[in-house]
């Protein structure tokens, strides 16, 4: 107790009155790690450097796939009930879709109207409506009946020139028949002359006159070539020649 009581009665030391020391300043860092820290804070991310409109446009992408799927959740469960509300009432629903054909279908309507709204009018009412009816037939009738001239005439003239056609076609054909015979014909006479030209000795003339035959020969035969593949052509098209 007499040892607790002198600690007690000694004073504390008072408490330094020097103030406390600053933080190590700014301008002590060394300048390495200032500008590490300069091009880490330049340093951004692809997000932070995409454009405003790209960025608007990202951060809308979510918020649109909730909302899609909060309402295709909603879509489901609307079909199941409808489901398992047809199953639980089949007799209403099959009510429900003779109305609808009665309401949606052209038939059944105008046989609904009839027998509903028909019924109010009076027999003048009906007969004007049946006149105006039969005068719009009549009208489509007609301007049916014009059409159908029309085409028929088109028709007829696009046949004569068809028979105009392969006439002409028929007839081109047998001509270019006759060309190809005579540049047979004409092919045998140079191939013969030729023959004859070269066979004859020391007439230089001779020679070169035998090359200039052969080379109208072989004009003639890519000539001849050229006429068979029109007749083939005619041919194709189903004209005889």
């Amino acid at each position: 107790m007499a040892a607790e009581a002198a600690s007690r009665s000694t004073p504390r030391p008072p408490p330094d009155p020097s103030p406390p020391r600053p933080k190590q300043e700014e301008s002590s860092i060394p300048w390495r790690a200032r500008s590490g820290e300069v091009s880490l804070g330049s340093a951004r991310s692809p997000q932070e450097s995409a454009p405003w409109p790209l960025l608007k446009l990202q951060n809308l992408i979510p918020t649109v796939k909730s909302q899609y799927k909060v309402y295709e959740d909603a879509f489901v469960e609307k079909v199941k009930e409808g489901i398992l509300l047809a199953r639980e009432h089949p007799v209403e629903v099959c009510g429900v879709a003779v109305a609808a054909g009665f309401i949606l279908l052209p038939g059944p309507r105008r046989f609904l109207l009839r027998q509903t709204i028909g019924r109010f009018k009076t027999e003048k009412q009906l007969l004007t409506e049946a006149e105006l009816r039969l005068k719009e037939f009549s009208e489509s009738v007609e301007e049916l009946k014009k059409d159908s001239t029309n085409i028929l005439k088109r028709t007829g003239f696009g046949e004569e020139h068809l028979q105009r056609g392969s006439t002409n076609l028929r007839s081109t054909g047998r001509q270019i028949q006759r060309l190809v015979n005579s540049t047979y014909k004409v092919g045998a006479t140079a191939e013969d002359l030729m023959h004859r030209l070269r066979t004859i000795p020391g007439r230089d003339s001779l020679e070169l006159r035998a090359e200039q035959v052969a080379s109208m020969a072989s004009d003639l035969k890519n000539q001849r070539r050229e006429l068979q593949q029109k007749i083939v052509k005619i041919s194709e098209l189903g004209i005889r020649v």
